[in-house]
């Protein structure tokens, strides 16, 4: 069968072509890093097998072999190759796409449309995909970046199977540079620990990755680099963190479950992840004092202390001196022992308060202030708890027509040990003091 037609080149100017580009993959079984997509028994690997290849939605980070993956797809099936980037496309590019794969579709031949940052294009544009898909028109493939729960429509993933690309591992990227010299027919100049400095570097982004030793090749150092001399020729990588979108929610979720699970070294490091990013450590504080009562409460009422201590802390003293006291906080919430019993109790009370409807308090505890109240019974029978010898009446102060429930249910841990006592004191005084009573 004949090479299937293909689109236009993503780069128009093949003078100096880029070594990432140089080192795009052939073939699919070229693509590093990708197996649980691409091997003999994974979702692209049978659709390839059966040529039947469904709408896709590519999600995953920056460098991780998208484009690739949708260009060899198209040459696997025999479609044509459409690709369009959503930041330089409007509604008057996709009408002309929509149309030439119409033709093509005339002619025999499939069109694989390849929309690059796909979330970028709003609702409208969006649903403006449907009729194609459903018909047939085109198969879609897009890339993304962001998670597409958020931001793509829910119309448009229902016709879309979302597939999760990796960021690249340390072997990944070894395997990278080792392709890299083997084009290059030399070795980057580099000492073993600088060279896996800039594999850090790289933050599991193949094409940076590639970009970097581009530049060392064409540095011709004198001598290997240590990592030191690396870092001052090649500009260190930001670490991925859009503090307005899905990452945002995904590292203040690590942070506190680490805290839950008192690891106090790996919340201390993605409490640094999410202020090297440019977080708001506002942001951190309130969620590290809603921590406080949600996961440490009773078992250590100094938590919510310590949590608003550091937030005044770092009123005080601003960035990045302030930042100290968050990572004092986070240590303490990290190391403090943990109940989630105020928290359940809370849950427990608003839902009884929920299903009980408005019952009246006892007539006994409520107040009486006027002469009409008293004779209605307002405040009989009450029993004052410090005119007692214990100090505790042992009266019911739940509605008559409720029966008594628990909601606060205490932990053996830290200080609701002593909570325990007190609460199993005085119910033993309150059943002693309901057998008493005539």
């Amino acid at each position: 069968m004949a090479a299937p037609e293909s689109g236009p080149s993503l780069f128009a100017n093949q003078g100096d072509v880029p070594l990432a580009e140089q080192l795009r993959p052939k073939k699919l079984e070229d693509v590093i890093g990708q197996d649980h997509l691409l091997a003999n028994d994974a979702p692209l690997a049978r659709m390839v097998v059966a040529k039947k290849l469904a709408s896709l939605i590519l999600w995953g980070p920056p460098g991780t072999g998208k484009t690739s993956i949708a260009r060899l797809l198209a040459e696997a099936t025999n479609m044509y190759f459409a690709p369009l980037s959503a930041v330089f496309s409007g509604v008057a590019d996709l009408r002309k796409a929509f149309e030439a794969a119409r033709a093509r579709r005339e002619q025999g031949q499939r069109t694989l449309l390849f929309v690059d940052e796909i979330h970028r294009f709003n609702r409208a544009q969006q649903d403006g995909f449907l009729p194609y898909v459903e018909d047939g028109t085109v198969v879609l493939v897009g890339a993304t970046t962001e998670n597409p729960s958020f931001a793509l429509n829910g119309a448009l993933l229902s016709r879309a199977s979302v597939l999760v690309l990796h960021r690249l591992d340390d072997a990944a990227l070894e395997s990278l540079l080792a392709k890299a010299e083997a084009v290059r027919e030399r070795p980057l100049a580099l000492t073993p620990e600088a060279r896996a400095a800039l594999r850090a570097m790289a933050d599991g982004d193949g094409r940076y990755l590639l970009n970097m030793a581009e530049q060392v090749f064409e540095l011709q150092p004198e001598g290997q680099l240590d990592p030191a001399r690396l870092a001052n020729l090649l500009q260190r990588r930001a670490p991925l963190y859009d503090k307005g979108q899905e990452e945002h929610y995904n590292l203040i979720s690590a942070l506190h479950k680490s805290m839950r699970g008192s690891d106090c070294d790996a919340a201390l490091y993605w409490l640094a992840r999410m202020l090297v990013g440019g977080e708001d450590p506002l942001y951190i504080m309130r969620r590290v004092a809603r921590f406080a009562v949600e996961d440490i409460g009773m078992a250590d009422p100094n938590a919510l202390l310590q949590a608003m201590a550091a937030k005044e802390l770092y009123d005080f003293l601003g960035s990045p001196e302030g930042e100290i006291g968050l990572m004092q906080a986070v240590v303490y919430m990290a190391t403090a022992p943990k109940s989630n019993a105020v928290y359940m109790a809370e849950k427990g009370a608003k839902r009884a308060a929920r299903e009980q409807g408005s019952l009246m308090p006892p007539m006994h505890i409520l107040n009486a202030p006027t002469k009409l109240m008293k004779n209605l019974g307002y405040s009989d029978g009450y029993a004052y708890d410090h005119d007692t010898a214990e100090g505790f009446s042992g009266q019911n102060y739940f509605p008559d027509a409720m029966d008594r429930r628990q909601f606060y249910k205490p932990k053996e841990r830290g200080f609701e040990r002593e909570v325990i006592k007190r609460l199993e004191y005085w119910q033993k005084l309150r059943e002693k003091k309901q057998t008493e009573s005539p």
